[in-house]
């Protein structure tokens, strides 16, 4: 049975040990491997958004909602993650910086579509950009090896696909405009 404050107390331990990346990940693996059971601990998914579960310098947990369609630009952690899924799908597009560019663009360097199930783990160098291409809400455990709100970080422009600074707070706005879409 899925128990929030056992996966982040487990979370912790991993980290103090030294081998948080590797072990976060079967961690996150055994807690989406019941959905049903993640959906009855965190109820029901109603709107967007980001539920800060737990927070400290050197661990994040969060229960992350995408909403119907939502996409979030090319971004970077500088910390590794773990990705979830329990309910709907998140597809990530991952990217490499070209080297001959000075503004640091970007050019696509591969793919991967979560379900429900599904477990990604990103190293703290990875880029990615995600979106929830299914018409409902969907449902992920997010787990990084650090700060997530207040490490320096980059985020990609869309279009252009030119790097500038991570902008936590326009990217939380973004969930709350899928919720006026819902």
């Amino acid at each position: 049975m899925f128990n929030v404050d056992q996966l982040i107390d487990d979370c912790k331990r991993a980290v103090a040990s030294g081998d948080g990346h590797k072990a976060v990940q079967g961690l996150v693996e055994r807690a989406v491997s019941e959905p049903s059971a993640v959906l009855a601990a965190l109820g029901e998914p109603q709107k967007a958004g980001v539920q800060k579960l737990y927070v400290a310098d050197d661990l994040t947990v969060l229960h992350i909602l995408w909403g119907p369609q939502m996409v979030l630009m090319p971004h970077n952690h500088q910390m590794w993650a773990v990705i979830g899924i329990y309910t709907g799908r998140e597809d990530n597009i991952f990217w490499r910086r070209i080297p001959e560019e000075k503004n640091g663009k970007l050019k696509a360097a591969g793919a991967r579509s979560l379900a429900a199930k599904d477990v990604e783990a990103l190293g703290p160098d990875v880029i990615h950009s995600v979106t929830n291409p299914v018409n409902r809400l969907t449902g992920a455990i997010h787990v990084y090896g650090g700060d997530f709100f207040h490490t320096p970080r980059s985020e990609w422009d869309p279009e252009s696909l030119v790097e500038g600074a991570y902008d936590v707070d326009k990217n939380m706005r973004l969930f709350e405009e899928s919720n006026r879409r819902l």
